[in-house]
């Protein structure tokens, strides 16, 4: 006699992939105070001027704000996992910068000399183009590890760029560097399109090379020398940035081309020995190219004694840069809390203040607090690309993002050193907040790129498939 007993049923169940909330209505709160603040920024200014709301506040705040969506239609759509601080953050700074630059305007000084009245609107329409260029990325970059298989494309499409300067009846030379183009009337900075195709161009070059350039030959004060033969590439990075220093007179983007090689390169070999090497050759450089080229002279004149040079040039008996000692008193007038917003008196620094000045309207009007404010959202914005990097899954996906947050925070880090008097000025633009159309576009692509790496990063991973021999069975028993 047999006996026939059910085993306890046993089950495999499916489970999907759990992944990380899209955020996106975060992201919409957030963009929304991103608006919101510059929109009473800007009446703040016109009651200061003019004491009376401005006329242009309906339409300032309704195209910001159209912008904004738009930005976040596009995220919400192709990048629905992506970072949601990054465009608030981003529409945030811009925001400012436009009603910075519209305070500028409404300079009766800089009106008088033609130098104001119409460059808010400009910086209107180049944030409009800006963010058409980070919804393009976004739609048409589908998979950043696609841009990997241009590597040497890129190298050459960069230098390309940064040769443009130098085309006799195409470049312009504006206040002694030879960084611009004309096309159109239209005057570009191919410089700030070329540092994303280098930090492409880096990233796949240092995703194949990083072992051989980790390896060391000998140990030295506690570092560990790269050998010979690996040299080869830190030494033509370093040549090309001092022949930009050179050809161009601009210790900007020689500074900032260089010192993102190196941080990618320390990020993809773990060696702090590259970032020792990295910033002697770029001070024997700096010191080198000064001794003999006179514009880098006059930088750094201006930058041991602002007072000297200011007085000089207002003698008309020599001085070439009296905008940096302005800088200094537009600081120092503005204090801890500032004079608020509209009542400074940073048109004095005329051409400059709408551009890499622009740093000293926020320091007076804002004072210190106003300023610190600024850069911790620099900061902040630069935190989340690395944090990006972190998140990537692959490598070339994490060299990238870092080469682009590293080129955003030294971009950062030498224009406020400029303006501030930390190191000499560089003539470069402070990202989304300066007037410049070339810098805003390229800053808007940069930042979708980040949000392009971002959402592959956090995109959750498909659920399994089922098993179709995973099943409730029954165990018979004699």
């Amino acid at each position: 006699m047999s006996s026939t007993t059910n085993s306890p049923t046993h089950h495999t169940s499916t489970i999907g992939a759990i992944g990380a909330p899209s955020r996106r209505n975060t992201e919409l709160a957030l963009l929304i105070f991103a608006v919101v603040i510059p929109v009473f920024a800007y009446a703040n200014v016109g009651l200061a001027i003019n004491d009376e709301v401005p006329a242009g506040l309906l339409g300032y705040g309704l195209g910001l704000g159209l912008l904004a969506g738009i930005g976040h239609l596009a995220v919400r759509k192709f990048a629905p996992y992506a970072d949601p601080l990054l465009l608030p953050l981003a529409t945030l700074l811009n925001g400012l910068g436009l009603v910075a630059i519209w305070r500028l305007d409404q300079s009766k000084l800089l009106q008088q000399i033609g130098q104001a009245g119409s460059a808010a609107p400009r910086q209107l329409m180049y944030t409009a183009l800006g963010i058409a260029l980070f919804v393009a990325v976004l739609i048409f970059l589908k998979d950043h590890r696609v841009l990997q298989r241009y590597t040497y494309i890129s190298m050459v499409g960069a230098l390309f760029l940064l040769l443009l300067p130098l085309v006799p009846g195409l470049g312009k030379n504006l206040y002694g560097a030879k960084i611009w183009i004309s096309v159109a009337g239209f005057s570009i900075q191919p410089g700030e399109f070329a540092k994303i195709v280098l930090a492409v161009f880096f990233a796949g070059y240092l995703m194949v090379k990083r072992d051989a350039l980790a390896l060391a030959s000998r140990r030295f004060m506690g570092l560990y020398l790269p050998r010979g033969r690996d040299l080869g590439p830190i030494l033509v990075v370093w040549a090309i940035s001092i022949l930009i220093l050179v050809f161009e007179t601009d210790l900007g983007t020689s500074l900032l081309f260089f010192g993102m090689f190196v941080i990618m390169l320390y990020v993809a070999t773990e060696r702090t020995s590259w970032i020792v090497f990295g910033l002697l050759m770029s001070a024997v450089g700096a010191v080198g190219v000064a001794s003999f080229e006179p514009h880098i002279q006059q930088r750094v004149d201006a930058w041991l004694d602002p007072m000297r040079e200011y007085t000089l040039s207002r003698q008309g008996v020599g001085g070439h840069s009296e905008q940096a000692m302005q800088a200094l008193w537009a600081f120092g007038s503005g204090g801890t809390l500032g004079t608020g917003w509209g009542q400074g008196h940073s048109e004095l620094i005329r051409f400059a203040a709408n551009s890499d000045f622009i740093l000293a309207t926020f320091g007076e009007e804002l004072g210190l607090a106003g300023v610190m404010a600024l850069l911790l959202i620099y900061a902040l914005l630069v935190e989340r690309g690395v944090r990006t990097a972190l998140a990537a899954r692959d490598p070339f996906g994490k060299l990238l993002a870092v080469g682009l947050s590293g080129a955003f925070a030294l971009q950062v880090f030498v224009v406020a050193g400029g303006v501030m008097g930390l190191i000499p000025l560089t003539g470069m633009t402070m990202p989304f907040l300066a007037s410049g159309g070339s810098s805003v576009i390229a800053n808007w692509a940069l930042v979708g790129i980040l949000l392009r790496i971002s959402d592959t990063a956090r995109r959750p991973a498909p659920a399994p498939a089922p098993n179709p021999d995973a099943e409730m069975t029954q165990v018979v028993r004699p």
